[in-house]
């Protein structure tokens, strides 16, 4: 493995609007840190949820959650490493693909 990624999941309480029937940002954080410790096991990721409204302390993610803010984005927004992998409905084959190429071995794989 190259280096221990962060991934952020960016979202609010209130659904997006062209999210409708969709799982709430939550449940996106919530069902992502699940799948990928199945998919990863024994492989180190950080995975933070971020509420746009009241997003931490540092630049890079309040102009990330003021660029969903003003509409340039959908949420639930994850990135990788700053690297946005998928918004609204994020396919959880882009993160992988995207957690792949920082070396990380799917659990097949890991064993070999």
């Amino acid at each position: 493995m190259k280096s221990k990624v962060e991934i952020c999941v960016y979202g609010a309480e209130v659904l997006c609007p062209s999210c409708v029937n969709m799982p709430s940002s939550k449940e996106t954080y919530e069902w992502l840190d699940a799948a990928l410790s199945r998919k990863y096991p024994n492989q180190p990721f950080s995975i933070t949820y971020i509420d746009i409204h009241s997003p931490p302390n540092e630049v890079e993610k309040q102009q990330m959650a003021e660029k969903i803010l003003n509409d340039e984005y959908f949420y639930p927004l994850v990135t990788i490493n700053g690297e946005i992998v998928g918004e609204g409905n994020p396919r959880l084959k882009n993160v992988y693909v995207e957690m792949e190429k920082h070396g990380y071995k799917p659990k097949e794989e890991a064993n070999e």
